[in-house]
């Protein structure tokens, strides 16, 4: 499958300048750019298709984890938010084990599309240099979550595969913390997880590309209801080459390292 057929362009057309500064321009507003129906219907089909040809072969892992994804800090109450638990479980494929021939693969690797990628976060990417982290095919079965964090990384790239019927809504609030010049937001994000501030939720339909920045961002993927998994595919870059996952990473994520 080509690339020009895998991607919507008509209704994404990459390729043009100003389209392209619209989406740099939302990105940078917000931290958040949904692009609804950017895989064509048919590669939307071939790739559910494929998630669940591979998903006997997923990783099945159970974390609990505090939201900034930090050893506890000893210096605060265990029932303080820096060291409040979350849980998190889900199934994962990784890079190694999706075909060789998936459009998920050609995607990936289309220098097109990380042109556009690189326009919008402007920020050069890279691919990983372990075997396992570029491309992630996620499952989230009935019950399973991604609970409330902050990210590490600078962005996050996501295909919306399959939608669960009832759950699974990603949810998050913008701006909560400042990492950068070490303000925490202890109090906001308690009151998110406490129910006492309420988050946004990001819609997403099949074939949705997001683009979202995680690092001052709290989010979740909240428990999936219906018996329908929700499958996400993540394309994991970096902004330097020759990066690899931590192999504490990998082996919690993978159960291996290679």
């Amino acid at each position: 499958m080509s690339p020009e057929n895998i991607v919507n362009l008509k209704l994404h057309p990459i390729h043009d300048g100003r389209f392209t500064k619209s989406c740099k321009d939302q990105f940078d507003k917000t931290g958040a750019l949904v692009m609804e129906h950017f895989l064509s219907a048919d590669t939307v089909g071939f790739l559910q298709n494929e998630a669940r040809e591979v998903r006997p072969l997923a990783f099945f892992c159970h974390q609990n984890h505090n939201v900034y994804l930090l050893d506890s800090d000893r210096s605060f109450p265990k029932e303080h938010i820096r060291n409040l638990e979350q849980v998190s479980d889900k199934g994962c494929v990784p890079h190694d084990q999706i075909p060789d021939d998936s459009p998920l693969r050609t995607l990936y690797e289309w220098s097109d599309f990380r042109l556009f990628l690189e326009s919008v976060l402007d920020v050069p990417v890279f691919p990983y240099a372990d075997t396992l982290s570029s491309i992630n095919i996620n499952y989230y079965e009935k019950g399973q979550q991604l609970g409330w964090h902050y990210d590490n990384a600078s962005f996050a790239i996501t295909l919306m595969l399959k939608a669960p019927k009832a759950g699974g809504e990603f949810e998050y609030l913008e701006k909560v913390r400042n990492q950068e010049a070490g303000e925490q937001g202890y109090e906001d994000t308690a009151a998110v997880i406490k129910g006492n501030l309420k988050p946004k939720k990001l819609e997403m339909g099949d074939g949705s590309l997001v683009l979202f920045r995680g690092r001052n961002s709290l989010h979740r993927v909240a428990p999936v209801v219906s018996d329908a998994t929700r499958i996400l595919v993540t394309l994991n870059f970096n902004t330097e080459p020759g990066v690899m996952l931590s192999e504490l990473a990998r082996t919690t994520f993978f159960g291996r390292i290679a």
